[in-house]
């Protein structure tokens, strides 16, 4: 670490020394206000030197809308990683997958992708009524090795709801699964995860146990957290 950068103090709201304590509104000529990111970013490119490249990146790279390109992706990919944070900003991250287009891009600053039963704890729903702030990642790992994020602010709406919103949606679902209900996200960032460093992996067929509560079948306690559980007690 940077040793000009000093520890966060609670009086001057969390920032360290003079670099990290300007603020965007402190630095009229930078227009931070209407780039896309956070303060904290923003401030550590400053203090970092790192704020030439960012800004290529944010104008070369990030949209405010899903361009055909971006839309035509979504359309194929088979999983989605998922963030979501609580009020106190306490996060989660929660894996969702389906067949080729399981997420629906409903217009170029919509998207949504459907909830069914699970295990009932519900963390990603219940985070979203406390903040609403979404992040989803897609990598194809297959084929391009390229990934795309989408950050934005998500509503919960009921199936029968989003079928009024959008008759156009699929009646039918892999392996005769229905969507309790979806998240609809409304797009405020989309920009690109690049290559380098992601792995290459081959889809194979595998067979799974589906439309069961057998734990061991499902592989419900697969790090042994109930057995465990009993054994410290």
């Amino acid at each position: 670490m940077r040793s000009d950068i000093q520890p966060a103090d609670p009086s001057t709201g969390g920032r360290g020394d003079e670099a990290l304590r300007r603020g965007p509104s402190q630095e009229a000529d930078r227009g931070d206000a209407e780039l896309p990111g956070s303060d904290g970013e923003h401030l550590l490119q400053d203090a970092y030197g790192t704020r030439q490249r960012a800004r290529r990146f944010y104008d070369d790279q990030v949209l405010d809308h899903l361009n055909p390109t971006m839309r035509e992706f979504i359309g194929r990919m088979e999983l989605a990683f998922v963030a979501t944070s609580d009020s106190r900003g306490e996060c989660d991250s929660s894996l969702r997958a389906g067949p080729p287009g399981f997420i629906e891009v409903l217009d170029d600053r919509h998207l949504a992708y459907p909830e069914y039963r699970g295990n009932g704890v519900l963390a990603s729903l219940g985070n979203i009524t406390e903040n609403p702030h979404v992040g989803i990642l897609l990598v194809d790992f297959a084929e391009d090795l390229i990934g795309l994020h989408v950050n934005g602010v998500a509503e919960i709406v009921e199936d029968a709801e989003l079928r009024e919103r959008h008759p156009g949606l699929p009646e039918e679902f892999d392996r005769g699964r229905t969507p309790e209900r979806w998240v609809v996200v409304e797009v405020e960032e989309a920009y690109i995860h690049c290559r380098k460093h992601i792995p290459r992996m081959v889809p194979v067929l595998r067979k799974r146990s589906w439309g069961t509560d057998d734990a061991k079948r499902k592989g419900g306690d697969y790090f042994g957290a109930k057995s465990g559980r009993a054994d410290r007690s």
